[in-house]
């Protein structure tokens, strides 16, 4: 049966005239064409106003370095005419466009990316920073380039393409823009991945992608069903891939069902090549730690494997450290004033000991006693049940309530910290008596074993803390270690402060 008129085919071939196919694909061939041609007609818009905002920038900070009153600062030839930059000008804004383009910045998913795109600029910027002062020392150029010019066209230049590339991304937030630079997503099957994957390509406002929908490989006999959201279209089967590939405008194919046999997936791939649409596989091999796979040569074959996390650097693993280690002064210093308050007010509403020690575990599953400040009371646990605190539990003190409100039972765990046991961000550590059917009923459990708990976590601002899905929390601490930075970390313990349900 032809596909309808109406439709629309994800790819086309410059070299095949439209006469020589049928009047429904040429119809959908002319339409995907134009939509291609929108987006390219977008992205060469904004390396336009990309290369006008590096130039404007590097032209105004060479009037205010050498026409305002700091044209005093430093070493300034007073007899200089804007003519002799000329040449420092050209130069300069033109290794900056170099640099934009060998970036990959201009491709229609970064551009929806507004987040990641800053953080290209930003790199790209740094780097031409270093490479123009380098070259113009080494060249020797005459006149020598001002440092103070070179500065204020770093500055210049980064807060303009970042305040336009915001204003840009409001724009682009418009619907009938950004589905111009969309891709259309086919999956081949569906999975519980599957639904996590797309409701988190549904809730990203700058969404690099649509779903057309999937096609069934059999989830019916396997209870795949129950995964799949009402607004989901289903397509139809293997049989039509190709017609769905045509009628629905489908840029890339992902199969998504991990059953399919070798022999299956090799001739879904065909019929992508075929289609000219990009075909991907989600690897359920590999469902934790995906940022860290790369392929690596072992004896002359290709294997894939994890081994690129953040924390597995020795850089990154010192320099976390080093926050620890300040933070974890800084916070005991700062804590003691309340940390001496409330364990006072603590011995007064139950007298005896007011700090508490929790066994806990930690990195490589090495135990260790984690401290608080006393919460509940001394027989909280007298008929030896272990179990987690709950929002509402009568064996809290009146003001432990209010200390794990706010979090203050884990001031003393800045010690932890100094002594290497914990760190201030990661996993929050649990105690060996509630996990130890965990790594065997619980997906990945063991994986957030792989670096140090922490005092707070991405789990505990996202408000999973205590008696809440297990599940869940896990999710948060693997995106944890596949994603983390300094500036996650440092994000975290300012989120923290707003924070302040339950404790773990």
């Amino acid at each position: 049966m032809n596909p309808p008129q109406d439709s629309l085919v994800t790819s086309f071939s410059p070299e095949l005239p439209t006469s020589a196919v049928p009047r429904a694909e040429a119809t959908r061939v002319v339409a995907e064409r134009d939509r291609h041609a929108a987006a390219e007609r977008i992205l060469a818009l904004v390396f336009f106003i990309d290369i006008v905002v590096v130039f404007a920038g590097l032209l105004a900070a060479f009037w205010v370095r050498f026409f305002t009153p700091i044209a005093g600062i430093g070493v300034y030839d007073g007899n200089l005419t804007p003519s002799a930059y000329v040449g420092h000008f050209i130069f300069g804004g033109a290794l900056y466009s170099f640099l934009l383009v060998n970036s990959g910045l201009y491709r229609a998913r970064k551009l929806l990316r507004f987040r990641r795109a800053l953080r290209m600029v930003l790199h790209v910027s740094a780097l031409w920073l270093l490479s123009y002062l380098a070259l113009s020392l080494i060249l020797r150029v005459d006149p020598p380039i001002s440092r103070v010019y070179t500065m204020l066209g770093f500055t210049f230049v980064v807060v303009g393409l970042v305040a336009w590339r915001w204003m840009f991304s409001l724009y682009i937030q418009r619907d009938s823009v950004a589905s111009e630079l969309r891709q259309r997503v086919l999956f081949v099957g569906w999975s519980e991945q599957s639904t996590r994957f797309y409701e988190s390509m549904r809730e990203d406002v700058y969404r690099p992608y649509d779903l057309a929908g999937f096609i069934s490989v059999g989830e019916d006999e396997r209870g795949g069903d129950r995964f799949i959201p009402q607004e989901v279209q289903k397509l139809g089967d293997l049989e039509s891939l190709r017609h769905m590939i045509d009628d629905h405008a489908v840029d890339m194919v992902m199969v998504v069902d991990d059953q399919l046999d070798r022999g299956t997936i090799l001739g879904i791939a065909n019929d992508c090549e075929k289609e000219m649409v990009e075909f991907k596989l989600l690897p359920s091999s590999f469902q934790i730690l995906l940022s860290g796979l790369s392929l690596e040569n072992m004896s002359g074959i290709p294997v894939l494997g994890v081994s690129q996390l953040p924390l597995y650097s020795p850089v990154n693993i010192y320099l976390k450290r080093l926050v620890d280690i300040v933070g974890g002064v800084i916070g005991l210093v700062c804590a003691a004033p309340l940390i001496a308050l409330f364990s006072f007010l603590v011995y007064r509403e139950s007298p005896g000991a007011v700090f508490y020690k929790q066994r806990r575990i930690g990195r490589n599953g090495i135990s260790f006693d984690i401290l608080k400040i006393r919460s509940m009371r001394l027989d909280a646990e007298k008929d030896g049940k272990v179990g987690w605190s709950k929002k509402v539990d009568d064996r809290r003190l009146k003001v432990g309530s209010f200390m794990r409100k706010w979090n203050i039972d884990e001031l003393p765990q800045f010690w932890n910290v100094l002594t290497g046991e914990m760190s201030l961000v990661g996993p929050r550590p649990e105690r060996p008596e509630l996990i130890q059917d965990f790594r065997e009923t619980i997906p990945h459990y063991n994986a957030r074993h792989h670096i140090k708990p922490g005092i707070t976590g991405w789990a505990q601002i996202n408000g999973l803390r205590g008696d809440t899905d297990l599940t869940e929390r896990i999710n948060c601490d693997i995106f944890y270690i596949e994603n983390w930075n300094l500036w996650l970390d440092f994000q975290i313990m300012i989120l923290t402060f707003f924070k302040r349900d339950g404790a773990a």
